[in-house]
């Protein structure tokens, strides 16, 4: 049976905007996109494909406020502290938090940084799509089998295929070589934490600053080390990338090594601006993440869409630094090539799995629509999601999904940490 639905705009993102344009899908996967006018009308809207989230972490949607405004080495300390008064039901109860605040702003996919798993369980129970990175950390390879073994063999066969996992050794200074080493051996998908920070150079480059001083940290890993092992391959998705040197930049190019840009969490934490245009005339694989409530306010996409746009802009002094089209793109098909999704997920393209989100543009500043991309990326917000679908079912509906229970398990789980 065929299913569609149509609005006075459509962006593919792969190809020119649609006006009076509709989607239709069949089986959970895109049939046809064109102009017309299907039953499901949405007016003064548009469709968009869904967005990818390409570095979350939905085990931490009650953290916000959590050290505000401490460096970034205390704040990290304090978080950890935190979270280790969360038994797993309670990680669990946050994780749908966040999968359900993700779904209520548009996002379809994830590529999540999980301590605990409860991020794969969260996804499978809401109906996000994602891809779950079991996190590791420390000095030898025990962590495989103590952590990423452990949560694998505990999700066991329950999750269903559009929930992936993959491993993320955290950071070049809290997972060793021997670790990395191990992970690499697993074929699965990796994601870790990259110079984010100046505390984390200071401490990788000269073993010095207040990350000696971290509990959590072992003798770190610089990127040339990992590539001299043979270990930083296309595989890999580094978050934030923000104190790169121009030899570091050229290593990942070289070697393929996607980037997640994260501009909320960056300016938050005051670690500074990501050098978004040498990334791309570099010609890596870029999308867009909006990290977690720990270091930026919100799984909002379209927030981190708009932050890209004035951080490129005013680092290079240009109005055309990043356009409204080029940060779509980033939070749509930039970050499934991120995780590897590209030819499941990011654009309205027939074949493609049914994923996308419906955005009111009407009563903007932007309404009437002259740029739709504009009127979305500076326009949109989760209040102005009328839907979610993904594999051509609805997961959320504005005025109709609630998750009471949700909300409540999950706040009950914060006051726990304030405790």
């Amino acid at each position: 049976m065929t299913t569609a639905v149509s609005a006075d705009w459509v962006l593919p993102v792969d190809g020119p905007p649609l006006e009076e344009g509709y989607v239709a899908w069949e089986d959970g996967r895109i049939v046809e996109v064109s102009r017309g006018r299907a039953e499901r009308h949405f007016p003064g809207a548009a469709i968009v494909p869904g967005l990818v989230n390409a570095h979350s972490h939905l085990e931490y949607a009650v953290y916000g406020g959590f050290g505000d405004g401490a460096p970034f080495s205390s704040w990290l300390a304090l978080h950890i502290e935190r979270k280790a008064r969360l038994d797993l039901p309670a990680m669990e109860a946050i994780a749908r938090l966040g999968a359900a605040e993700c779904l209520a702003s548009g996002i379809t996919t994830v590529g999540d940084a999980s301590y605990a798993g409860a991020a794969a369980t969260a996804c499978a129970e809401l109906g996000l799509r994602g891809l779950v990175y079991l996190e590791v950390f420390g000095a030898d390879a025990e962590q495989i089998a103590t952590r990423y073994e452990a949560n694998r063999d505990r999700l066991g066969g329950s999750l269903p295929e559009r929930v992936r996992l993959g491993i993320s050794p955290h950071s070049l200074y809290t997972a060793s070589l021997e670790l990395w080493r191990a992970a690499a051996e697993l074929g699965v998908p990796i994601a870790t934490h990259l110079a984010e920070s100046q505390a984390e150079v200071d401490w990788i480059r000269r073993r010095e600053g207040p990350f000696s001083r971290l509990g959590v940290a072992v003798e770190p890993v610089s990127l040339a080390e990992l590539d001299a092992h043979g270990l930083l391959t296309d595989r890999i998705a580094a978050a934030h990338c923000v104190k790169l040197d121009a030899s570091e930049l050229e290593l990942l190019a070289r070697r393929d090594v996607a980037v997640v840009h994260c501009p909320r969490s960056n300016a938050y934490l005051g670690c500074g601006i990501a050098p978004l245009a040498e990334m791309r005339a570099k010609g890596l694989r870029i999308g867009l993440g909006t990290d977690s409530p720990a270091s930026a306010p919100s799984f909002d996409l379209f927030d981190e869409m708009r932050a890209a746009i004035l951080a490129a802009r005013a680092r290079e002094e240009r109005a055309d630094a990043l356009t409204a089209g080029d940060a779509l793109a980033l939070a749509t098909l930039g970050s499934a090539r991120v995780l590897g999704f590209d030819s499941e997920v990011g654009s309205l393209t027939p074949g493609k799995r049914a994923d996308l989100a419906v955005v009111s543009v009407a009563g903007s500043p932007y309404d009437p629509v002259e740029e739709p991309a504009v009127a979305v990326v500076f326009g949109g917000s989760p209040a102005k999601v009328l839907e979610t679908i993904v594999d051509g079912q609805t997961r959320y509906r504005q005025g109709e999904t609630t998750w009471h229970e949700v909300r409540s398990t999950a706040s009950a789980a914060r006051r726990r940490m304030l405790a």
